[in-house]
């Protein structure tokens, strides 16, 4: 089942138990980062950039459901914009 990421006019909810806040996320991403090491050799990362990002699974943090969240409308957007 794939769920699209929360966006500015939706939200996550799980159908089977009304959460709308708590959610373990299960993801594998692709970065390229700016990796600076200083002359003592510990390494700071500077900058990262995501190049792919796949969501594998979201598991409701509540009732501890697997596949049952959905993307719905945030409260006070119109239903037109998207």
């Amino acid at each position: 089942m794939s769920v699209p990421a929360p966006s500015e006019t939706t939200r996550w909810r799980c159908a089977q138990c009304g959460n709308l806040t708590r959610f373990d996320v299960t993801r594998t991403t692709r970065s390229r980062d700016y990796v600076h090491f200083d002359l003592s050799g510990a390494a700071s990362t500077e900058s990262s950039e995501v190049l792919a990002e796949t969501v594998e699974q979201i598991q409701c943090r509540w009732c501890k459901a697997v596949d049952a969240v959905e993307a719905v409308a945030r409260p006070g957007v119109d239903a037109g914009r998207s």
